[in-house]
């Protein structure tokens, strides 16, 4: 059937444009929006800072600077110097006045230039942010964000390299992030700030200027996602990966690359480390019988040695068809040599030749 449009007078033309409007899908998946990891950080901050005056960024260089990784860029400009404070080089100097003022009914925003600097300040993230609550019978909430790039990143090695979800998990009182892509930065930080306990929210350097498609309810003031619940980056029958940060992405690039050879993986973003989603990888497993856990972390008490002992602990122990098998970083300080950098975190061909071992092909 052909027809034609003859578009002679303003009036048919304005008819035709709202037909053709209504007949063309404008759905949120098709707008094809994308945000990089930065912005969505940056823009989290924004919308809490101007929902709550409670609100505050302190840390080394986010004001005047906008951050040393420019998340906090423009917030100095919009709310001022007693919302966005530059530090002395003391984290635990700064530190101790963000849980001082979380504890005084603030909710601070306190920023490590990268968490292997956390370590400066790790007795008032363990034992005053994160047991006070339980200390004082309930009285005293610790509303705070501690956030900021955490694991490896490139040609920083050693004591800028190291991923913290592991220590600050195994904590009691804390809540642990580790987010993948904007959407997950947005969602999660904006959850973090509105939580009354303590949150460690760990980024990643590589990612920040990474972009990925969003929605247009992400970008809605009271977006938020719920902490402790994974998401299913990728749906697949054979296997499944379990991942979070950087490691989703290594993940997310194995499975297309099994995809070809007719393996498919299912791929977890785990989003929160501590609450765990067992459940989710539970339900995975039942399907496929197979898992792999994959982190640039040292493999000894990691995340992955969680998941596999929850695993073996739990109902989907009885589906397995092989053993859990943990893909990591190599269990040595991260060298400065980039060639050595490479061997010593986990590569998508890891993941790739493990999952073939696991599945006999």
């Amino acid at each position: 059937m052909a027809f034609s449009i003859s578009f002679n007078s303003s009036s048919v033309l304005t008819s035709t444009v709202k037909i053709l409007k209504r007949s063309i899908s404008t759905t949120r998946v098709l707008a094809n929006k994308q945000m990089t990891v930065r912005d969505a950080l940056n823009s989290a901050m924004d919308d809490e800072m101007e929902r709550d005056e409670r609100v505050f960024i302190l840390g080394e260089e986010v004001a005047m600077y906008d951050g040393a990784y420019k998340v906090s860029r423009g917030l100095y400009k919009k709310y001022g110097e007693k919302r966005v404070i530059d530090t002395p080089i003391t984290e635990i100097g700064f530190a101790g006045i963000a849980v001082g003022a979380a504890m005084a009914g603030l909710r601070p925003i306190c920023e490590f230039m990268t968490f292997n600097f956390s370590l400066q300040a790790i007795d008032h993230v363990i034992n005053s942010a994160a047991k006070t609550f339980y200390m004082s019978a309930g009285m005293v909430n610790v509303p705070i964000v501690f956030r900021g790039p955490n694991g490896a990143a490139a040609g920083v090695a050693a004591q800028h390299s190291q991923c913290f979800g592991a220590w600050y998990s195994q904590c009691p009182g804390l809540k642990v992030i580790s987010p993948y892509s904007s959407e997950d930065a947005r969602g999660l930080l904006k959850a973090a700030i509105r939580d009354p306990d303590p949150v460690v929210f760990l980024e990643n350097e590589l990612l920040y200027g990474n972009q990925y498609p969003i929605t247009d309810e992400v970008l809605e003031k009271d977006f938020v996602l719920p902490i402790g619940k994974a998401k299913i980056e990728r749906k697949g029958d054979h296997i499944t990966f379990v991942a979070h940060s950087k490691g989703v992405e290594l993940a997310l690039d194995a499975a297309k690359e099994l995809s070809s050879v007719g393996i498919e993986a299912e791929v977890i973003n785990l989003r929160s480390l501590r609450p765990l989603d067992i459940n989710t990888i539970i339900q995975s497993v039942v399907r496929t019988n197979h898992i792999i856990s994959i982190e640039q972390g040292w493999p000894y008490a990691g995340i992955g040695s969680e998941i596999s002992a929850q695993i073996m602990e739990s109902e989907a122990f009885y589906h397995l068809d092989a053993p859990v098998i943990r893909v990591t970083g190599a269990d040595v300080p991260m060298p400065y040599t980039k060639s050595l950098e490479i061997a010593a975190l986990p590569q998508a061909n890891n993941i790739v030749d493990a999952a073939k071992k696991l599945l006999g092909v």
